[in-house]
């Protein structure tokens, strides 16, 4: 292949590139969480609401990750406490907290977070796997990691997440 060809072929390559991110394919949006100060995404796709959770029943015997259920406009969604199901210290009660509405074969649970971000869109490209240093309790619910300009950002896989020692809580 000449000079030529090869520039020709790496312009070729930078207008797809560039026509991609214009058209957005090849991106990806997550909503941002915050969870003891570690920035992680949900796919956006995955979100069926936000929300601040409102009296929860607590479920005896159920797995210590689950902090309860509610009504959620008269649904009843499994709140899933994120600090209890990452093995981190839990929360002041008396503190707000938000969650985010999933769904999961057909049932609907509330992933409890500290704070909730912006909604951040990403090129699949810059998506990395796991890195070897991740905490194993962080890397066993990660589908990968974002890095951004001043953080890394945990893309968080629901599917993992709703999977506690190998029985997932929706049969």
């Amino acid at each position: 292949m000449s000079e030529h060809d090869t520039k020709a072929a790496s312009t070729r390559t930078s207008r797809k590139k560039a026509a991609a991110a214009v058209s957005g394919a090849g991106m990806s949006e997550y909503i941002t969480v915050v969870i003891e100060d570690q920035l992680f995404g949900i796919p956006v796709p995955r979100v069926h609401d936000v929300f601040m959770p409102q009296s929860m029943t607590r479920v005896p015997l159920s797995a210590p990750e689950v902090a309860g259920v509610l009504n959620l406009r008269g649904r009843i969604v499994t709140a899933i406490d994120m600090r209890r199901r990452l093995g981190l210290q839990s929360r002041d009660r008396t503190a707000g907290c938000m969650a985010v509405g999933v769904e999961h074969r057909g049932e609907s649970y509330g992933l409890i977070i500290d704070s909730v971000g912006e909604v951040l869109r990403v090129a699949d490209a810059d998506m990395e796997s796991n890195p070897a240093n991740l905490d194993p309790r962080w890397r066993e619910i990660s589908a990968g990691v974002q890095r951004l300009e001043s953080r890394l950002m945990i893309v968080i896989d629901v599917e993992r997440v709703l999977n506690f020692t190998g029985q997932t809580l929706a049969a």
